[in-house]
């Protein structure tokens, strides 16, 4: 559709979108002030200023695309649909710690947070040992013992990625349950609320109120006499119960098998099976509408290990539970004279086991990737620099701890000192809206397939999100209308695309608060990555030379794993890969087709 540029829009232009005359001709008159003020086009200045002062959710989208396209009529590919405010940006995580130390880092060529935010991601990859000990000291990161470095890189070849964090001891949970600078037990760290309890307040509990449930299913744990570092699996909807349960095996130094509660009994099979699961949580069933789902039956189908299960809030189902099988109150009650007992966290080796997650299998066994006990460090610090989580935050991402973003969400938000918002229902309609607004979300993740629905169901109409501040976007490749869509329910807060992989514990390529941000493209390389563009030839092009070809990784990343449980992770990621001065470059675990990148 060709638009006009904005001095050429006209009242009857503005009322054929279906605005009331007076209405209309308000806004023709506030965007003259604007035009006379920063120009007519192609001006990322007027673009920010009618987005600010003129646009709001309630008027017709047509008459926001009109603002946008008319006035990036001549600017070219990629305008900028947010920038950075540099007061702002200086009040941001990364801003406040380069107004603190960048002429420390970068010398005299550091400026400001903004100019000088390139200089500091390429910082992060060629002096990896500053600044990744930089960012674990902003995250207050508790290490029993300390690493004797950073990186320890590989010159055997068997290891390409090198060894983060050598000799160092911790428990990620832990981490999730410490007091800190950055928060005290009475700040509350989950809100949430269960499908069909919309016109209720928001539940919430606590950081201590968290921490004891946590240290009783942990003390509940080690009274099943399980074997030290046991894979224990969790299929469950992502709830408070799943989050409790998932700190609590990690605080007792077991594994984390992920599975997602949408699982045939036959996929559910598998993943027990590759991991060695010993034992199972899960619920009797979900409700989702008018729907129940019996998610215990799948289990028993899928001829799982012992099974806890957990019964759904306001479930009247009564279950009869194989021989072995516990109910949770029966679980629960193996630790009952332990009941507000500090668990001491197991505390083990850097590279030891927390997770083991999956590829999707859809073209063939899935892939069994481990999570170590880096992989949540590096979740919490994408949070920090690239979304700027920070301790009064409040973050809500639809998601399962079957895929990698739920126990991102758990790290992400936790480390932090955040607040994680947890809707135990289905995302796509008004109730979901509802929570956004009811628990003041300002961080929410989305997926492009959700935003789609609730753009052509008009699910958000009439909720007040516009305490967002940010919106995150993995999963699919998006689309710029939809976004734009998207960033005017919220009064034009920025989309962050964020795109990794499960192998990484978080994001390859992403965006940042203190650069601009187009619509569905990234702005930057994540920090502590380096990117390659392999040429016609399949040897990466020159840094800087521009080009066209597929992307590739530097193995040095923080966090990714190093093994797999089912495959020859070195076969899989780096055979046949050209080298770049010397060093193997890693496969990417995937990409979507139709994200694009400016930087």
């Amino acid at each position: 559709m060709a638009y006009k540029s904005l001095d050429s829009i006209t009242i009857s232009d503005i009322e054929a979108l279906g605005i009331s005359g007076d209405v209309a001709e308000k806004l023709l008159r506030d965007l003259g002030e604007i035009i006379r003020n920063y120009g007519s086009a192609t001006s990322p200045e007027t673009w920010t200023q009618i987005s600010r002062r003129i646009l709001h959710p309630n008027l017709p989208f047509s008459f926001h695309q009109m603002m946008y396209y008319g006035c990036y009529k001549d600017f070219g590919p990629d305008p900028p649909a947010w920038i950075p405010d540099p007061k702002v940006a200086s009040l941001t995580n990364v801003g406040k710690l380069l107004e603190r130390r960048g002429k420390e880092f970068l010398g005299d060529n550091y400026k400001n947070p903004i100019s000088s935010f390139s200089s500091f991601q390429k910082f992060s990859v060629s002096n990896p040992e500053v600044y990744w000990r930089t960012v674990l000291d902003e995250l207050n990161v508790l290490f029993s013992i300390p690493p004797k470095c950073i990186l320890e890189k590989d010159t055997s070849g068997d290891n390409p990625g090198g060894n983060w964090l050598p000799g160092a001891y911790l428990n990620p949970a832990r981490n999730c349950l410490t007091n800190g600078f950055k928060r005290r037990s009475d700040d509350i760290v989950i809100r949430w609320r269960d499908e069909g309890s919309d016109d209720l307040p928001v539940n919430t509990m606590t950081l201590l109120e968290l921490r004891a449930q946590v240290w009783l299913a942990a003390h509940a744990l080690s009274a099943l006499d399980l074997e030290e570092e046991s894979a224990i699996a969790v299929d469950m909807p992502m709830n408070v119960e799943s989050v409790v349960i998932y700190l609590a095996i990690v605080l007792a130094g077991h594994i984390v098998v992920s599975i997602a509660d949408s699982f045939s009994p036959r996929e559910i099979s598998t993943r027990l099976k590759i991991s060695k699961a010993k034992a199972i949580f899960t619920q009797d069933v979900i409700f989702r509408g008018d729907k129940s789902i019996p998610l215990y039956r799948r289990v028993v189908d899928a001829e799982a290990p012992m099974a806890i299960v957990i019964p759904a809030r306001g479930s009247s189902i009564r279950m009869n539970l194989r021989e072995n099988d516990l109910s949770w109150n029966d679980f629960l009650g193996k630790a009952r004279n332990l009941r507000g007992v500090e668990y001491i966290a197991v505390e083990k080796p850097a590279g030891a086991y927390a997770n083991i997650l999956f590829s999707s299998g859809t073209t063939g066994e899935p892939k069994a990737i481990p999570w170590t006990n880096i992989s949540p460090l590096k979740s919490a610090a994408d949070a920090w620099c690239h979304l700027d989580v920070h301790r009064e935050d409040v973050i809500a991402w639809p998601t399962n701890l079957g895929w990698m973003m739920g126990p991102w969400l758990v790290y992400a938000s936790l480390i932090n000192g955040a607040c994680m918002a947890l809707y135990n229902g289905s995302p796509l309609g008004p109730a979901f809206a509802k929570f956004v607004q009811d628990a003041e979300v300002t961080v929410l993740g989305v997926i492009p397939s959700i935003v789609r629905t609730w753009q052509n169901s008009n699910s958000t109409s009439g909720y007040d999100w516009s305490r967002i501040r940010c919106f995150g976007s993995t999963g699919e490749a998006s689309n710029v209308d939809e976004y734009l869509w998207l960033m005017g329910r919220a009064h034009y807060k920025p989309v962050i695309e964020y795109c990794g992989g499960t192998e990484i514990g978080g994001s390859f390529i992403t965006g940042s608060l203190l650069q601009p941000q187009s619509l569905a493209a990234f702005s930057t390389a994540a920090m502590g990555c380096k990117l390659f563009i392999l040429g016609e030839d399949g040897n990466p092009l020159p840094p800087s030379a521009s080009g066209v070809g597929e992307l590739a990784l530097c193995p040095h990343m923080f966090g990714a794993s190093s093994t797999l449980l089912n495959g020859n992770h070195y076969k899989v990621y780096f055979k046949g890969m050209p080298t770049f001065q010397g060093q193997v470059i890693q496969l990417l675990p995937h990409l979507y087709r139709g994200f694009h990148w400016l930087f």
